[in-house]
This record gives structure tokens, C-alpha cells and sequence, in this order.
């Protein structure tokens, strides 16, 4: 799989001697969790992961070559039950994807480190990641962090429409895909469905709110989609991957100069 990451910030490229001398009091390791799961007919079930890299790798073109910032391979498989149904979807269970989580953690420790960020870009892991990031601090100690997607970027150009509903495969995914992996996107195949529409505001929400309500994607999308690609362009793809990685790398050197609580 492609990857935009830069060789001498992947972690799995050094020896063990060489991740011996790092500062483990300084060093910052990035563990991506992502999906392979459905993405309508028109992108591959390598969507989330491709963004994690890809968001990733362009972030690091905006931090320091001294910052010892690393990413450790990606836990590339996460909790998809919501797609299953749909071919090519790979899910694990909750306990199976914290249990990794929490192995992969006390590893980290037991190398001596003592920073970890999980930077998750998809959505069935959120509350995942978040339980586990308090959970590792509690074990072992580890300053743990959460980083999600864009890290809060700003899109211009998305409709109001797409910004409260378009949760997958949607017109941001596409643009973003169109702009890095063109030839994996299939504009041919494009489809529109959305779960809630904001000219009928409801009590209650899908996701984001007091009060939502469980859903699946079958109940909502036949193609699988949540949103609309159709607008989607390489320009505002470009446009888009640059503001994350803009913010990415931001969060990141917060986290790596991150000492002590109540201090940035």
C-alpha cells in the first residue's frame, strides 16, 4: 500500500539498537488506527487508511527534522461491525481492537518510552481510542494523547448539507482520494445518500449530540455511502490535505513539548 510517510520517520525502519538510543523521555510515537471497510462502489476499502498516511506524511513536511517525532506501523483494521454486510468490510470487535491497543501500548512501555499518540480516522474507533488512551496512562504510565483526522481544520467549499451529514465516502474522502490516488477513485460510480437532513431538524441525532440513536449502514445507505461525492474536485483535495496537515503537525509538536498538566 502506498505511503506518504517519509522512511526516516517510520519507526519500523530503524534497529532495535537505533530505537534503543532515542530519547525515550522526549520521543513522540504516532500509532494510526484506522478501518478497511466499504466506501460505496466508488472508493476502495483502504479509505481511512490511505488518509491516515496520507494526512500523516504531509503533516511531516511541517515539523522540524530534530523533532523525534516516529510513527509506528498502523493498526489498520478497527471496529466496522456498523458496515458489515457490505463485501471487502474487515472488522474487529471492540475488546479484540482494545485488546491490540493495550498491547501495542504496553510494548511501547516496556521500550522504555514514554509519549504515545493514537491518531484514529475513523469514526468507529473514536470512543475506542479514547477509553484506551486513558486506560494505557492509567497502566503504564504513558503520556497518552488523541488526535483525530484533520485536527480540526477548516473545509471551505463544503455545503452545510455535507458538513453535519456527510459522514463516509463522502465529498470530502472523495476530493482528498482524487487528489492523492486519483486512480482509485470511480467518479462513474458515484451515489448520494445521507442519514438525516437539516431542513428536518430531529431531537435526535445520529452521532454528536445529547441524544442519538444507533444505526447501521444498511439501514440508511443500499450503495453504503453517507453523503454526497458528487462535488468532489482535486483543487479542493489539495486544498483540503494541506489545511489538515497544517493542523496535524500542530497537535503533534503540542503533544511532543506536552511535560506536565496545565502547561501547553
Amino acid at each position: 500500500m502506498q505511503t506518504w510517510i517519509p522512511p526516516e520517520r517510520q519507526l519500523a525502519n530503524l534497529t532495535w539498537k537505533q530505537v534503543d538510543a532515542l530519547d525515550k523521555q522526549k520521543t513522540l510515537l504516532i500509532l494510526p488506527t484506522a478501518a478497511i471497510e466499504q466506501h460505496g462502489h466508488h472508493l476502495p476499502i483502504a479509505t481511512d487508511t490511505l488518509i491516515n498516511n496520507l494526512l500523516l506524511g504531509h503533516a511531516f513536511r511541517h515539523i522540524p527534522a530534530a523533532a523525534p517525532i516516529y510513527a509506528m506501523p498502523a493498526v489498520c483494521y478497527g471496529k466496522s461491525n456498523e458496515h458489515i454486510g457490505f463485501a471487502g468490510t474487515m472488522s474487529v470487535s471492540a475488546a479484540t481492537f482494545m485488546a491490540v491497543l493495550r498491547d501495542l501500548g504496553a510494548s511501547v512501555h516496556a521500550s522504555g518510552f514514554h509519549k504515545l499518540v493514537l491518531y484514529n480516522t475513523h469514526g468507529g474507533n473514536t470512543a475506542l481510542d479514547d477509553v484506551m488512551a486513558r486506560d494505557l496512562r492509567a497502566e503504564f504510565g504513558l503520556r497518552t494523547f488523541y488526535l483525530s483526522g484533520g485536527a480540526g481544520a477548516e473545509y471551505p467549499g463544503l455545503s452545510a448539507q455535507e458538513r453535519a451529514f456527510g459522514f463516509h465516502a463522502n465529498e470530502w474522502e472523495t476530493a482528498v482520494l482524487l487528489a492523492a490516488t486519483p486512480e482509485l477513485v470511480h467518479p462513474d460510480e458515484y451515489t448520494v445518500n445521507y442519514i438525516a437532513d437539516i431542513r428536518q431538524p430531529s431531537l435526535l441525532k445520529p452521532e454528536f449530540a445529547p441524544a442519538t440513536f444507533a444505526w447501521l449502514t444498511r439501514d440508511i445507505a443500499p450503495s453504503g455511502v453517507m453523503g454526497d461525492p458528487r462535488p468532489a474536485t482535486a483543487e479542493n483535495g489539495r486544498l483540503w490535505i494541506q489545511a489538515a496537515a497544517l493542523k496535524v503537525a500542530e497537535a503533534l509538536l503540542a503533544m511532543l513539548e506536552f511535560e506536565e498538566f496545565g502547561k501547553p
